[in-house]
């Protein structure tokens, strides 16, 4: 676990954003994506963007046949949030990835977590997700060791036929992808509990996971440099249900 970090939260003058998925010109999971966007402008903002990015969107997103899409909405000098979207491809390989590209996570304490806002101010994490190793993915904990999330993903852990998961009690962004990982546990036979869960209880876990807007389930091989014992049954079932609705009529990616 590396650094340790109170006090000041992140800067809303620097804006908000979501990244979204986008499968043969389809921004995927839209209307979620813009609901908690809304959620933000008001709660952070008191009010809404210059314009409904949602036109733009859906526009920049036609003609791109796997990548993302990162719409950002921040003030201008007259405080009237203004949006800014950018768009790259995504190598297929990393979009629901197997076993073979696991991940390594890495923690980084962080007192209270980022909060239930997708904040462009990463200021507080920054040097420390900085000395991670390159392949690394960051993921957040409170003290006591109680984890929270990834800088990309939500975090899961299987043990029996039970997926658990940390509750959002506004200390982790209330990710699309882990609402979508509930109803799909449901489909996938699995019982879903969010609870707290603690860094022994990853290492311990039969199984764990991260899912994200972007990467979908991604499996973990690693926790802070502590090997796992690999297995992917329940993640591949939810991988599998999440596929279908993300990328239909996609056999493989």
């Amino acid at each position: 676990m590396r650094g340790v970090h109170s006090s000041p939260r992140p800067d809303p003058r620097k804006g908000i954003f979501e990244t979204l998925l986008v499968v043969d010109g389809r921004p995927v999971e839209l209307d979620a994506h813009l609901d908690r966007l809304a959620a933000s402008i008001e709660a952070l903002y008191g009010g809404g963007a210059a314009t409904d990015p949602r036109e733009e969107i859906v526009e920049r997103a036609r003609g791109l046949e796997l990548g993302r899409l990162r719409a950002t909405l921040a003030p201008g000098a007259d405080g009237r949030l203004g949006t800014e979207i950018v768009t790259a491809e995504v190598d297929p390989a990393v979009v629901f990835p197997g076993l073979e590209r696991a991940v390594s996570v890495h923690t980084i304490l962080l007192e209270g977590g980022l909060g239930a806002h997708k904040w462009v101010d990463r200021a507080l994490i920054e040097e420390t997700e900085a000395r991670l190793p390159a392949d690394a993915v960051a993921v957040l904990v409170d003290h006591g060791g109680a984890v929270l999330e990834g800088l990309r993903a939500n975090v899961f852990a299987v043990n029996g036929e039970t997926l658990s998961t940390p509750p959002a009690d506004g200390r982790i962004l209330p990710g699309i992808a882990r609402r979508r990982v509930a109803k799909a546990a449901e489909a996938a036979g699995l019982v879903l509990d969010e609870t707290e869960l603690t860094v022994g209880d990853l290492m311990t876990a039969d199984e764990v996971f991260l899912a994200g807007s972007v990467r979908g389930v991604e499996p973990v091989r690693a926790i802070d440099g502590v090997e796992l014992e690999l297995r992917n049954d329940a993640g591949a079932r939810i991988g599998a249900e999440l596929r279908r609705a993300w990328m239909p009529g996609r056999v493989t990616v």
